[in-house]
């Protein structure tokens, strides 16, 4: 597992989207803005979200992005995987995109990076973004005037 830039970004961005949610949607800017992210770097990203389901976006007056489902029932692992992929820290012992070795059975670093997989996942999908907001890690953005 490695978190990304990209990653790092998506997450922050889900986040003020979550503390958000009963709010309307957010322009790309306003998120931008709230997390210091670079504006076409997050398009890219939110368009990817809005593919893999979490996101919808509406154009025009009065548009942006939303969250599709409530902030409790999304969790950081499932923004990492759209994102970064895997959760586990070599191929061999991922649940999702396992990739099979001829010495797991034996080997010692399997079982290792099997424990390291099992409570990173253990962390990451026990967190919504609702949590992460209750943490007090979400930036509401300031509204900007939609003319």
């Amino acid at each position: 597992m490695r978190l990304s830039r990209k990653g790092e970004y998506g997450l922050r961005a889900m986040i003020v989207l979550a503390a958000n949610y009963d709010k309307g949607p957010l322009l790309v800017q306003e998120i931008a803005e709230a997390e210091r992210i670079p504006k076409k770097f997050l398009e890219q990203i939110l368009l990817e979200l809005r593919k893999a389901g979490l996101l919808e976006s509406k154009r025009g007056v009065g548009g942006g992005y939303t969250l599709i489902r409530r902030p409790e029932e999304v969790t950081l692992a499932q923004v990492f995987r759209i994102i970064d992929g895997p959760l586990a820290p070599l191929s061999c012992v991922s649940r999702l995109a396992h990739v099979r070795c001829p010495h797991e059975e034996t080997c010692g670093l399997w079982s290792v990076m099997t424990d390291v997989r099992n409570a990173i996942a253990d962390v990451m999908e026990g967190v919504s973004l609702a949590d992460v907001c209750k943490r007090g890690g979400a930036m509401v953005p300031e509204r900007v005037s939609r003319l």
